[in-house]
C-alpha cells in the first residue's frame, strides 16, 4: 500500500500560485495602459522639485559659491553631506543584486530590479554634488586623466575629490551594465507583447535580439554571474574610498581607522531603509502584494536591524576611542557633538539610527508595513543627519579658537537638496512607467519554491 502525504518544505516566496502567463501580465500590464492619476500626481510633484533644484543650481553657478552658507572654517556643508548621503543610498541595490545573488538568496528576486534602478538614480544624484562643489563645473572634465595640451598640468591623484570621481564613475558604469543585462529577458517579453510598431522597434533594439533559446540563456547566466562577482567588491570599495576623504585628514573626528567599515555598514543601512520605503509604496500602488510579500519586507528588516547594531557599535567605538586616547582635541570634539550648538543633529542621529530600529526585534513590527515605513523614513532622516554631524561639527570648531564659526545653510542649499530628491523620484517614476519593475524572468524560476509537494 502506498502512503501519500503532503510536506510543506518552506513558506512560498510568491503568493497566489502564479503561472508564467499571469506573471507576465502582472509585470507588463502597468507598462501598457494609461498611467494612473496617482502616478501623474507623484510625477508632477517630483518634476516640480527637480525644477526648483535646477533653477537654484543655475543661480549658484551663475552667481558663485557665495550663495551658500559656507565660511572660512566650514568649507564643506550641505554639498558634501548630500553627496555622501546619496552614495550610501545606492549601496543596497548592489548588495541585493550582486552579493545576495552569489549567496543564492531567492527572496531578492522581487526587489532586485527596483533596487538596482534606485542605485543608478542615487549615484546620478551623488555625482552632481562634487561637480557643483568644484565651483567651475564647466571645467569638470579636467579631472579625467586623458592626454591633453595643457603642458605638465595633470590632475592631482592625491586629491580626495579625484578619488570620488573614479569611485562614482566606476560604480555607475558597473551598476548600469549589471542592471541592463538583467533587464534583457524582460525587455524581450515587452517586445513580444508590444502592439505599436514604434514600441516594438524600440524594445527589439534594446533587447539585443534575445530569442530565449537554451544557448542564449546559458550565456546570459554566465555573464550575469561574472558581473555579479565584479560588482560585489564595489559594495565595500566605493564607500571605503568616500571614507578616505575624511580618514586621511588630521581633523579631530575624522582621522580614524574605523571609518571605512563604519561608512560601508552605514551605507548599506541607509540603502536598505530607502529600498523599504520605495517597496512599501510600490507594492501598494502597483498592486504587487503577491510578489513583494511580508516575507520580503521581513528579510530586509533583519538586514536593516543588523546594520543598525553595527552602526550603533561604531558610534560607541568613536566615543570610547576619543576618551581612551587622552587626546584633548578628540575629547572636545565628542563633547561638542553631544552638547554643542549642533546637539539636535546628534540627538536625531542616535534616535533614528540606533533607538528606533531596535523595534525591528519584534516580529509584529517586522510584519507591519505601516510601522516599517515610518521606521525607514526615520532611518533616512537619521543617516542624513549623521553625515551632517560628521562634517559640520568637526569643522566649525577647529584648532584655532579665533576662527570658530557657525554654519547655517541658505535657501539655495536646501533647494539643491530638494532638487536632488526631485531628480531621484522623477527617474524612478519614469522607470516605473516604461520598464518592468519586477524581474519576471527570475520570478518564474522561483514561483514553485516552497510549494507543498506530494511524496509517495
Amino acid at each position: 500500500m502506498t502512503n501519500i502525504y503532503t510536506a510543506n518544505i518552506r513558506t512560498p516566496l510568491i503568493d497566489g500560485s502564479k503561472t508564467c502567463s499571469q506573471i507576465n501580465d502582472d509585470v507588463c500590464t502597468p507598462l501598457e495602459g494609461r498611467p494612473t492619476r496617482l502616478w501623474f500626481a507623484g510625477f508632477l510633484v517630483s518634476v516640480s522639485a527637480l525644477l526648483v533644484g535646477t533653477i537654484l543650481v543655475i543661480h549658484q553657478i551663475w552667481t558663485g559659491i557665495g550663495t551658500w552658507g559656507l565660511n572660512k572654517t566650514v568649507g564643506w556643508g550641505f554639498d558634501i553631506t548630500n553627496f555622501v548621503f546619496w552614495v550610501g543610498i545606492g549601496h543596497a541595490g548592489t548588495l541585493i543584486s550582486a552579493i545576495l545573488f552569489l549567496f543564492r538568496q531567492h527572496w531578492r528576486t522581487s526587489v532586485n530590479r527596483s533596487a538596482e534602478a534606485m542605485t543608478i538614480f542615487a549615484v546620478m544624484c551623488a555625482g552632481t554634488f562634487p561637480i557643483i562643489h568644484m565651483g567651475r563645473p564647466w571645467l569638470a572634465y579636467w579631472v579625467m586623466p586623458y592626454p591633453n595640451y595643457r603642458g605638465p598640468l595633470w590632475i592631482n591623484f592625491r586629491s580626495p575629490l579625484l578619488w570620488d570621481v573614479f569611485a562614482i564613475s566606476t560604480y555607475f558604469i558597473v551598476s548600469l551594465t549589471f542592471w541592463y543585462i538583467g533587464l534583457l529577458p524582460d525587455l524581450a517579453t515587452v517586445r513580444d507583447r508590444a502592439k505599436s510598431r514604434i514600441k516594438k522597434f524600440i524594445f527589439s533594439y534594446v533587447s539585443l535580439g534575445w530569442d530565449g533559446s537554451n544557448r542564449t540563456w546559458s550565456r546570459y547566466e554566465v555573464l550575469y554571474t561574472l558581473l555579479a562577482g565584479l560588482a560585489a567588491p564595489l559594495v565595500f570599495s566605493v564607500h571605503t574610498i568616500v571614507s578616505f576623504d575624511f580618514a586621511t585628514s588630521v581633523i579631530p573626528g575624522w582621522h580614524s581607522t574605523i571609518f571605512p567599515p563604519y561608512f560601508v555598514c552605514g551605507a548599506i543601512f541607509s540603502g536598505f531603509a530607502m529600498v523599504l520605503t520605495l517597496m512599501i509604496i510600490v507594492r501598494k500602488v502597483m498592486r504587487f502584494e503577491d510578489y513583494i510579500t511580508i516575507r520580503h519586507l521581513e528579510a530586509m528588516c533583519k538586514v536593516t536591524l543588523l546594520t543598525s547594531c553595527i552602526v550603533g557599535l561604531a558610534y560607541a567605538t568613536e566615543l570610547f576611542s576619543a576618551w581612551y586616547s587622552a587626546n584633548r582635541y578628540e575629547r572636545f570634539m565628542v563633547l561638542n557633538r553631544i552638547a554643542g550648538p549642533y546637539w539636535f543633529g546628534f540627538t536625531v542621529m542616535i534616535l533614528c539610527n540606533v533607538v528606533f530600529p531596535q523595534l525591528l526585534w519584534f516580529k509584529k513590527i517586522r510584519t507591519s508595513p505601516a510601522v516599517i515605513f515610518v521606521i525607514a523614513i526615520a532611518i533616512n532622516i537619521g543617516m542624513w543627519f549623521e553625515r551632517f554631524v560628521i562634517i559640520v561639527t568637526s569643522l566649525h570648531r577647529d584648532f584655532l579658537q579665533s576662527s570658530w564659526a557657525m554654519y547655517k545653510p541658505t535657501y539655495v542649499e536646501v533647494g539643491t537638496l530638494i532638487g536632488s530628491f526631485g531628480l531621484f523620484f522623477t527617474c524612478f517614476f519614469l522607470f516605473c512607467r516604461f520598464l518592468p519593475m519586477i524581474a519576471a524572468s527570475e520570478i518564474k524560476g522561483i514561483r514553485k519554491y516552497g510549494r507543498k509537494t506530494e511524496i509517495h
